[in-house]
């Protein structure tokens, strides 16, 4: 359980950091402000899931 609570800590990190730089992108090439807003919000959500998934991985490794 630890194991798999690692890798999807490390997977959402990175989905993370994938989502900030294309949404950092689209902003600075002035493309579409609406595809911005909503790659922005998308990271929010990711980075919710992310400490989740961090919490619950330090929970699993403190008790278990």
């Amino acid at each position: 359980m630890e194991t798999v609570l690692f890798h999807l800590t490390t997977i959402t990190t990175l989905a993370v950091l994938v989502v900030l730089v294309c949404g950092l992108f689209v902003m600075m090439r002035g493309k579409s402000p609406n595809l911005s807003q909503k790659l922005m919000r998308w990271r929010v959500g990711l980075q919710f899931t992310a400490i989740m998934m961090v919490l619950a991985y330090v929970l699993v490794r403190q008790y278990f």
